[in-house]
């Protein structure tokens, strides 16, 4: 048995005051160190203080616009420094994090349906951290380090990736209430003619209208980068817009939008869930794959 006797001189430092020291003089500053941890300057002054009694020299030269390190602080700091470092990341280490799981999706499925739908995931899938990654790239598995990722389109996706069908795009004309008033026929297409036209970078209003069997006098109208965009502007009454009806669902049944003429089953453009296949994903991947398609059906 070996019985340590620790002499005064010998003690080591006040941990108080180490976290102190360690504080200001990442910051070289008591203020910015006492807002980190939470307690007043003349705390951290007086730890500071404390400290340099206890070892016998000063750590820091007290200067007009903060701290500056002596050179015995400078050297001791970075030692102090790496120790509450090392503790910290130990820490964190045992701490239990929440399994996290990044999916892409382009900027208006984000907007205009899986940010609405995210309360519902929250009580579905509450030890998940859901990332999402809102971009018009074509997201890569492994270079991006995605889990999963919506993409429009048709299957084959590639031979690593397993599709599962969202939503079929079935495409449906809208407008603001207050822009076709209440006394017109909304299933009548010739509603079309005499209101504008809300573009976006699909396209589709050339094809829509050729196969409601109207004729597009002018297709000249408001035109934008995105669908999410489109949606924004029809709501705002600034025209009819075209979109998948999924994309729509809280806006039509808030009665923020109407929809005008017939839908348009615009085949070989779905939205598709992709995933590895099986064998290549955790369970908070598969949890998070079965609740989107768990919440497909409701707008489909």
């Amino acid at each position: 048995m070996t019985i340590e006797i620790l002499l005064p001189d010998e003690r080591p430092p006040p941990l108080n005051s180490l976290r102190a020291f360690d504080a200001a003089g990442r910051r070289l500053s008591f203020r910015a160190a006492a807002d980190e941890l939470g307690v007043t300057q003349g705390a951290v002054a007086q730890h500071v203080r404390q400290l340099e009694s206890h070892l016998g020299i000063p750590l820091f030269e007290r200067i007009p616009k903060g701290l500056a390190f002596t050179s015995a602080g400078r050297g001791y700091h970075l030692r102090i420094a790496g120790i509450f470092a090392d503790l910290r990341a130990a820490t964190a280490e045992l701490k239990p994090e929440p399994d996290k799981v990044l999916i892409s999706v382009t900027p208006t499925f984000a907007a205009k349906w899986l940010i609405p739908n995210l309360p519902g995931f929250a009580e579905a899938c509450p030890g998940i951290d859901l990332r999402i990654m809102a971009t018009e790239k074509v997201s890569s598995f492994h270079s991006d380090g995605i889990d999963l990722a919506v993409r429009q389109g048709s299957p084959p996706f590639g031979a690593a990736l397993s599709a599962t069908l969202l939503f079929r795009q079935e495409v449906i004309a809208v407008a603001a209430p207050n822009l076709v008033g209440p006394d017109r026929d909304l299933s009548d297409a010739g509603v079309f003619g005499d209101l504008a036209k809300i573009h976006d970078t699909h396209d589709l209003w050339p094809g829509y209208l050729a196969q409601l069997g109207v004729e597009a006098r002018s297709l000249r109208g408001l035109r934008l980068s995105q669908t999410s965009l489109a949606v924004d502007a029809a709501i705002a009454g600034q025209g009819v817009a075209l979109v998948s009806r999924f994309l729509v669902s809280h806006d039509l049944a808030a009665g923020r939008l109407v929809q005008i003429g017939a839908p348009w089953e615009a085949g070989g453009n779905d939205f598709y869930l992709l995933s590895k296949r099986a064998g290549g994903n955790k369970a908070s991947v598969a949890a998070v794959l079965e609740w989107l398609k768990s919440r497909s059906g409701d707008n489909s």
